[in-house]
């Protein structure tokens, strides 16, 4: 068997699932979780909290460079787009050649059942799940797409579709830097009656159709951004970086129908400003502000 590689990349834990995003998009990548990691829910049982472990089939990067070099080519794009060495840690890397023993399966045995929300569970798609109740539950692969419910951006933006699910049912709606679809999977499942997404990511593209397919969702996906879009709807979601927000909230607002609203994640607590700039430069009003440490999202309306 062909042996295969391990990257220790260490982060500031609140970004894994972006840095995740970097290598699957970017590296021979078949999978990633925080050294000797365990989740039960969203509580990690056991963590070497702070370091990524990265799964590297090969050692091939875009640029033809090192793999440790590469990363840190991708830290210093994020630092010019305005995040901080605090925000980011000091992506300090490690890399070891292993003997290939399953290493493909074996990371899948640290992810369980997880329950992003009272009403929304997301199953690993190797397991089998009973839901009770009222739950709805979401089909994903973890290893193929970042996305995957567990992070704080997304449940707050499912949190943000409950607490206005009138927008929701029956309704159109709009994913905004949709990645592996699960918003538009999770919208569908709660009665939407139109749902679109859009992403400027070429990688993403097919695996969230594949996943809306999984999930037996109709949903219509496609590469682009929103200053492209021309339809209206009643509920905008947009779990992106909190400096694209600012720069596409014009046309999420215009993407509006004038009685709906618009979810905004992917807002660390000491950027919220620039997002709040944004909104009260378009006229927005905020009706909910939710949080979970150290991450905010709003609600917002016309």
């Amino acid at each position: 068997m062909t042996n295969y590689y391990e990257l220790y990349i260490k982060i500031n834990p609140n970004i894994e699932d972006d840095v995740a995003n970097i290598c699957f998009e970017n590296l021979d990548c078949e999978g990633v979780l925080l050294e000797e990691q365990k989740f039960k829910d969203l509580e990690m049982t056991e963590t070497s909290r702070g370091t990524l472990k990265v799964f590297l089939r090969s050692l091939t990067t875009p640029d033809e460079s090192d793999v440790c070099e590469f990363i840190k080519s991708k830290k210093q794009a994020l630092i010019e787009e305005g995040f901080s060495e605090e925000d980011l840690g000091s992506w300090d890397c490690a890399l070891l050649e292993k003997e290939n023993e399953d290493w493909s399966k074996k990371w899948k045995e640290n992810w369980e059942v997880t329950h992003i929300s009272d009403k929304v569970v997301v199953v690993p798609s190797w397991l089998e799940y009973e839901p009770k109740a009222e739950e709805i539950t979401i089909s994903l692969d973890p290893g193929c797409a970042f996305g995957t419910g567990t992070h704080q951006t997304t449940q707050l933006c499912v949190v943000g579709m409950e607490q206005y699910l009138e927008h929701v049912k029956g309704k159109n709606i709009a994913d905004i830097g949709m990645g592996s679809g699960i918003l538009s999977i999770i919208a569908k499942k709660f009665g939407a009656n139109h749902v679109y997404g859009c992403d400027n990511d070429p990688t993403v593209i097919d695996v969230a159709i594949e996943n809306a397919k999984k999930n037996n969702a109709e949903c219509v996906f496609e590469l682009g951004t929103v200053d492209k879009v021309n339809e209206k709807f009643d509920f905008v979601c947009a779990n992106i970086l909190h400096n694209v927000l600012y720069e596409i909230m014009p046309d999420l607002k215009r993407i509006l129908k004038d009685d709906g609203v618009i979810s905004l994640s992917g807002i660390m607590d000491n950027k919220k400003d620039i997002v709040l700039e944004a909104i009260d430069k378009n006229n927005l009003k905020i009706l909910k502000t939710n949080v979970m440490e150290p991450w905010v999202s709003y609600v917002v309306s016309k």
